[in-house]
């Protein structure tokens, strides 16, 4: 067992994905954690603020005669500059940086009505850099996001117009590892014991209502759904904004007779339960550097429909290879999503649904791989390594 750490958490960004992650690990943690956090709204202006926010209030806790061992960061934070604005004793304390995301290959919104939302801000992409050469430690949540980042810096880079600092990319690959964020199992792991329930087959659709993760695709697989005269309901959740693209609105008009459920689900709870009443979880991300919704559903015990890119062959890999009647890939166009719900809707009808046996140990690989009962333990002896290798 790792010996408790006292850990200070900055998150600029304290919402979704980032704020599960930290609150998982945190409640079972043999660690002691520290939060600072920012709502979780206007990205690009915690990510140009953040730094001198946190900077104030790390001044604050040292004053109080708060000390830690170890800094847990997320990459909404310019590392350089918040270090350069703290305090001497809070600028020896090791630092590990977590990249939930990066601002170089995140997709930009190219379906923006303005150019400048369009266009990418390289200042964050470079923040990202300059922070990662901050930090004593660098932790991806999957070898793919690595991967990926350091191929388009390196581009990128190398069309700058002279000192470009190439060897610092190279010298930064030796301080990253992959520690993935998990899932929550106490919420979303019940073991199916038994087929499903006759009648329509159940579809699910969760992710956030934004352009990268692909609605156009699930919406216009669904109207083919409809014109073969597959039999099906879905449930299309997710966290929305104040502005979202124009599909979700016309798709609800069009798609109105097989809609089961609509908007945000109230509750972590009310969430679990849609997944554990659902036959397939249906994913048309055109980005995903982790990808844990997919991983919350297969622990549910649902089947799958994922593009076979971007991290899912490697977080769905093992699983597909364990079950794999439970994951199905598609090419991410309406006629491939179709044709693999098709066939998911044809099983079902004939009552050849995935065996027993074979979804129970989707669910264990899940379980065991990425269920915080497991994974935290992991986590912990991590950042473990990291205090004590910064101050060896």
């Amino acid at each position: 067992m790792s010996a408790s750490l006292r850990v200070l958490a900055l998150e600029p960004y304290f919402g979704g994905s980032h704020r599960a992650f930290l609150d998982a690990w945190r409640f079972r943690s043999v660690h002691h954690f520290t939060l600072e956090t920012l709502p979780a709204h206007h990205w690009t202006w915690r990510m140009r603020h953040s730094a001198v926010t946190f900077a104030e209030s790390a001044a604050r806790l040292l004053q109080a005669g708060e000390r830690f061992d170890v800094v847990f960061a997320s990459d909404m934070l310019d590392v350089a500059t918040w270090r350069g604005l703290v305090p001497r004793a809070m600028r020896e304390i090791p630092l590990v940086l977590y990249m939930h995301e990066n601002q170089l290959t995140y997709p930009v919104n190219e379906q923006s009505a303005t150019e400048a939302s369009r266009a990418r801000d390289m200042h964050f992409a470079f923040t990202n850099f300059t922070s990662m050469l901050a930090a004593e430690h660098v932790w991806f949540n999957s070898a793919y996001h690595r991967d990926e980042f350091f191929e388009a810096m390196r581009d990128l880079l190398k069309r700058m117009p002279g000192y470009a600092p190439l060897e610092a990319l190279k010298t930064l690959r030796a301080k990253v590892a992959v520690h993935s964020p998990g899932v929550d199992d106490a919420y979303f792991y019940r073991p199916r014991n038994k087929a499903r329930t006759p009648g329509p087959l159940r579809l699910v659709w969760a992710a956030r209502w934004e352009h990268d993760k692909g609605p156009e695709v699930l919406f216009a697989a669904l109207e083919l759904l409809l014109q073969r005269g597959v039999d099906f309901r879905v449930r299309v959740l997710g966290e929305q904004f104040a502005r979202r693209p124009a599909v979700f609105d016309e798709a609800r008009r069009r798609l109105a007779a097989v809609i089961e459920r609509w908007g945000y689900a109230e509750s972590r709870e009310a969430y679990a339960a849609a997944l554990h009443e659902s036959d397939v979880f249906v994913s048309t991300a055109h980005h995903e550097f982790f990808g844990i919704a997919v991983l919350e559903a297969l622990a549910a015990g649902a089947c799958i429909a994922a593009p076979r890119a971007l991290a899912y062959p490697e977080t769905l890999g093992p699983v597909a290879k364990c079950a794999p009647s439970l994951v199905r890939w598609h090419a991410n166009t309406p006629e491939s999503v179709a044709d693999v719900l098709t066939a998911f809707a044809q099983d079902h009808a004939a009552a050849s649904s995935p065996p027993v046996a074979e979804r129970r140990a989707a669910q264990a690989k899940v379980v065991d791989r990425y269920g915080y009962t497991a994974h935290v333990p992991r986590l912990d002896a991590a950042l473990s390594t990291c205090a004590s290798a910064s101050s060896a």
